[in-house]
């Protein structure tokens, strides 16, 4: 998932990114709304907030927001930085999975600040509202820069027109026959279904493990990097094995 990049990558690989991390989207948004009763997958509602705060003359309010914003626009602007500077310098899965480590990292300390330290006001919850939304920057600059834009996870408005303008696509029938469409249908069928079922297990999560579900958001990404690490030790196994077997030919 994290060891391929821009047009190398196969469906498949896209698939199983945009499913996992949009099942970590939907865990971590409905957690949070479920915590401070606020959205942080995506911005696209705090634009609107921003200027209905300013309009109102609360300029408290509107820098909070603004800066809410600012810090999903840097978690996105970073990750795609790390990536396009570590291009040539590092290994492609190591440069990729450097936005995924500083995105658990957000996540699992938002899971020790509740867990240990909450009091529950108002400036605590707008740090952590501001480590989430930066969380989710940083996981969507990942996906879709690696995956040539293809890839986004945590919002779906942009993602639900592409897949109602498939599915009328579909009522002609020369267009359900070709292939690009198909894999675009089934990536964002994947992705929506993903982000509705991690918003559904985080619910039930919370009545049983309350803040610690964001810990279990952290075990579900830690799954994406690890999937490749054990991909590439695969790999450099059978290439040594092969090495060992015919050297001369290797």
């Amino acid at each position: 998932m994290l060891r391929k990049y821009s047009n190398h990558r196969t469906i498949q690989d896209n698939i199983k990114l945009g499913a996992l991390t949009a099942f970590s989207a939907g865990m971590v948004n409905v957690a949070s709304v479920i915590v401070f009763f606020s959205f942080t997958s995506n911005v696209t509602g705090y634009y609107a907030i921003f200027a209905q705060e300013i309009t109102k003359g609360n300029w408290y309010q509107g820098a909070v927001v603004l800066f809410w914003i600012l810090l999903f626009l840097v978690g996105s602007m970073l990750s795609n930085m790390i990536i396009i500077h570590g291009k040539g310098r590092f290994s492609t899965y190591l440069t990729h999975s450097i936005p995924l480590g500083l995105e658990i990292l957000s996540i699992l300390f938002v899971g020790i600040y509740l867990d240990f330290f909450y009091k529950d006001s108002l400036q605590e919850t707008e740090v952590l509202v501001g480590a989430l939304l930066f969380a989710m920057g940083l996981q969507n600059g990942l996906t879709a820069t690696i995956s040539n834009f293809v890839v986004k996870t945590t919002h779906l408005t942009g993602l639900t027109t592409d897949l109602a303008i498939l599915i009328s696509m579909f009522t002609k029938e020369s267009n359900r026959h070709n292939k690009a469409l198909v894999d675009k249908f089934h990536l964002l069928l994947s992705i929506v279904v993903s982000y509705v079922a991690g918003g559904l297990i985080s619910g039930l999560s919370f009545a049983f493990l309350t803040y610690k579900t964001f810990y279990v958001v952290c075990f579900v990404l830690l799954i994406i990097g690890f999937y490749d690490y054990y991909k590439l030790y695969i790999i450099k196994k059978q290439y040594l094995q092969r090495h060992r077997q015919d050297p001369v030919s290797v």
